[in-house]
């Protein structure tokens, strides 16, 4: 089981989230989302790091994606983005029966909800727009769709979380929150499915907190 350490940076708090971009340009070490749990079906291995800070308020994450595909179709926040080029944080604290799962395609669009188990028809409830509008994003790609490109390239990602959307009190952290990173790309070329810590699963399958690691506070 994959752990890490989140440290708080003052620069962050109240910092736009272009400055946050560039203030991790410059800091912290980078974390991997490099395993290839499925190697026969799926092989393609993308680079896919991250780097992740918080603010007084809220949890701050940085991607750094190298990869031969690329496709943003969708930009309206709940759309299926992990069709896309797509990574994405899914966490839960120690006690909770429900995790939260944050999906963003490469030009920033999210798909957040707060759910128990992959099964769409029980107790899955969609973040509101209020809740995905706090969510700060800023994509080296911009925000406008685009069909798929074969190719080498290189994006990044840096998305802002308040931390009172995953039922965190900013005076009363907990000592950590389970949590696992990925990277997908569904209905690409070349399909892919990544994690940071390590999943143990016959089929591709991010929902499943029992492989979460731990990120302290």
């Amino acid at each position: 089981m994959n752990s890490l350490k989140i440290k708080y940076y003052p620069k962050l708090d109240n910092a736009a989230i272009k400055d946050a971009a560039n203030f991790f340009e410059l800091n912290s070490v980078f974390e991997y989302v490099d395993m290839l749990n499925w190697p026969t079906q799926f092989p393609y291995k993308p680079s896919c790091q991250f780097k992740i800070a918080r603010s007084a308020q809220s949890l701050f994450i940085h991607f750094k994606v190298v990869e031969n595909n690329v496709r943003a179709l969708y930009v309206k926040d709940q759309d299926p983005v992990w069709e896309d080029s797509c990574v994405e944080f899914f966490c839960k604290k120690q006690d909770q029966d429900t995790y939260f799962n944050f999906e963003f395609n490469c030009i920033g669009t999210c798909l957040a909800t707060q759910r128990a188990g992959r099964n769409i028809n029980v107790n899955v409830n969609p973040l509101s727009t209020a809740s995905l509008n706090s969510i700060k994003r800023f994509a080296t790609l911009g925000n406008a769709a685009f069909d798929e490109k074969a190719g080498n390239f290189e994006w990044k990602l840096t998305v802002e979380i308040p931390f009172v959307v995953i039922d965190v009190q900013p005076d009363r952290f907990p000592e950590m929150l389970m949590a696992n990173f990925y990277k997908c790309a569904d209905e690409t070329a070349i399909p892919h499915y990544l994690s940071w810590s390590h999943i143990s699963t016959a089929e591709p399958d991010f929902h499943r907190p029992e492989f979460f690691g731990m990120i302290h506070f």
